[in-house]
């Protein structure tokens, strides 16, 4: 391995980056770090002489993106708070802890974290003569799925028991590539992260994790420094990694705002937001990626709900396989973002905020298990969602906790109307839906299909559960949230000439993937009492 000279080093000087949003000038120091990158043949995670050193593997320090050399070799400049990290290659998987926990980088804090309410990464001491990384082989086919959470967000272990009976028990053994919860991991109590880490871990798939708002350090004085107990579990807040043909970005898009008042008071508050630093390693990141490879973009916040998001749309909108998803509202919608936001791209952009496996923060009435029914506030329950891939084609499905594969909707129609009777409506919420669904209704046999018209409004099986529970007495649970309106509801008058009797109201919708999904409702018309 030849050493770097003085003027290499003093051109990775300008480029030195830590973790955060600060200016160059909070760096106070600089040192190369050198590593390998290897084949770990024999499993234990050290490299041994004879193990294969790999070249041409990506490894970054937060800003700036190396690859390591023929030898297997690569040097990257680093200051006293920077986490290096391996690029996962396609074919290859890193490390996983007992957590399942990917393994891809190295915390560099010679002095540890600040000291804050929650513990950061402990003192790591001196750089290290050499940071290596070990990867394993793996087959990685260009059809895949990927299992994803939106907010967790247990408050307690109660509500981490909560999402292991609810949502990890029925994914246990699934053969998804991995794993990403969108961030809201935990409920600003940052202890809970490796308890909740254990649960997740039984589905046996490697799990990513998003930084929220909710998982930083709120005491932090900085925004450098709200990520510590965050990178002390999880490691960077920021990263990407290939699986198969797609290329992977996780984003921290939670600005931590600490602002001095006139009275000499901190005030406190966060934002959606990159900054500089982070743009300009997705910058460097998407370089490195052909035009025609698929990009997801995985965060928190939603998109457009990023003050700094420009920087961004101008990285991706002229790729035209790129995918973002979110977490963060604890409601399920599809965004389509176009010019009205400033996108230039040629076509919109498609942005997933995700259904939450916590739905409305674990609250509402228990069930017969004494788990909250949590049904989120556009009226769909609480899930998570399973997004494949197959080349640069995606399609993206929602997953109700506890339920069938095919509950997709639920029809909203009294139990029974008079015959002749006008002015009753049939509402329908399909939990995935967005403006591109097609959705139909027909009464069964007799009747044509016809198409229902999206609506604006709050869905009323939400509205009623929400009206009964404030009426219930001695709660001992958290009441609901209040109404929103939903991004996934369609309504149709009900025909006014039924004949009496029982009749079945069949629903059919088919989204943007051409996923067809039905529902059904019986439904009995009376006759009317004669005068």
């Amino acid at each position: 391995m030849h050493s770097m000279t003085g003027w290499t080093l003093i051109v990775l000087w300008g480029m030195v980056s830590g973790f955060g949003r600060g200016s160059e000038a909070e760096i106070t120091s600089s040192q190369i770090a050198r590593g390998r990158v290897f084949h770990d043949v024999n499993g234990n995670r050290s490299y041994d002489m004879g193990e294969k050193l790999l070249p041409g593997i990506r490894v970054s320090n937060g800003r700036d993106i190396v690859h390591t050399n023929a030898g297997g070799i690569f040097e990257v400049a680093v200051s006293d708070d920077t986490i290096i990290f391996v690029i996962k290659p396609r074919g290859w998987q890193v490390p996983l802890s007992s957590s399942q926990l990917p393994q891809f980088y190295y915390n560099h804090k010679p002095s540890g974290s600040p000291v804050q309410e929650y513990a950061g990464v402990a003192p790591t001491g001196p750089l290290p003569e050499f940071v290596d990384f070990p990867l394993y082989p793996q087959k990685e086919p260009d059809h895949f799925e990927a299992i994803l959470f939106g907010d967790t967000q247990p408050r307690n272990q109660k509500e981490i028991d909560y999402l292991a009976h609810d949502v990890v028990e029925e994914l246990v053994g699934s053969d998804a590539a991995f794993g990403v919860t969108l961030g809201d991991i935990v409920f600003d109590k940052l202890s809970l992260f490796e308890s909740y880490a254990r649960t997740v871990a039984l589905i046996g798939v490697p799990w990513y994790n998003v930084i929220g708002n909710h998982d930083i350090n709120l005491d932090a004085e900085s925004d450098k420094q709200s990520d510590e107990s965050f990178e002390r579990v999880f490691g960077p807040s920021y990263y990407s990694f290939d699986y198969g043909p797609t290329h992977f970005i996780v984003l921290d898009n939670i600005e931590w705002v600490v602002e001095k008042e006139q009275d000499g008071q901190l005030r406190k508050s966060y934002r959606g937001g990159l900054g500089s630093r982070q743009v300009e390693f997705v910058k460097r990141d998407l370089s490195l990626i052909p035009e025609n490879q698929f990009v997801v973009l995985m965060m928190h916040v939603p998109l457009t709900e990023v003050h700094d998001r420009h920087g961004l749309y101008r990285l991706i909108e002229k790729r035209p396989f790129c995918l973002s998803i979110s977490g963060h509202t604890h409601y399920q919608e599809h965004r389509f973002i176009s010019d009205e936001d400033g996108w230039k791209g040629p076509v919109d952009h498609h942005h997933i905020v995700s259904v939450t496996a916590c739905g409305s923060w674990w609250r509402g009435t228990p069930d017969e298990r004494g788990i909250p029914h949590t049904m989120m506030r556009d009226g769909a329950p609480n899930g998570y969602a399973i997004l494949s891939f197959d080349g640069n084609r995606y399609s993206w499905r929602f997953k109700a906790a506890g339920k069938p594969k095919d509950y997709q909707m639920h029809i909203v129609a009294p139990d029974e109307v008079i015959s002749g009777q006008t002015g009753t409506s049939v509402y329908v919420n399909v939990f995935g839906g967005s403006k591109r669904s097609r959705v139909a209704m027909r009464i069964s046999p007799h009747m044509e299909w016809t198409w229902m018209q999206q609506v604006s409004e709050a869905d009323p099986l939400y509205l009623h559960e929400f009206n009964r529970e404030k009426t219930l007495s001695d709660k001992t649970w958290i009441a609901l949230p209040d109404p929103i309106v939903s991004s996934h509801l369609w309504k149709v008058p009900l025909p006014g000439d039924l004949q009496p009797g029982t009749h079945l109201i069949e629903v059919r919708s088919t989204d943007m993937f051409g996923h067809i999904d039905h529902g059904n409702r019986v439904i009995r018309v009376l006759k009317p009492e004669k005068k």
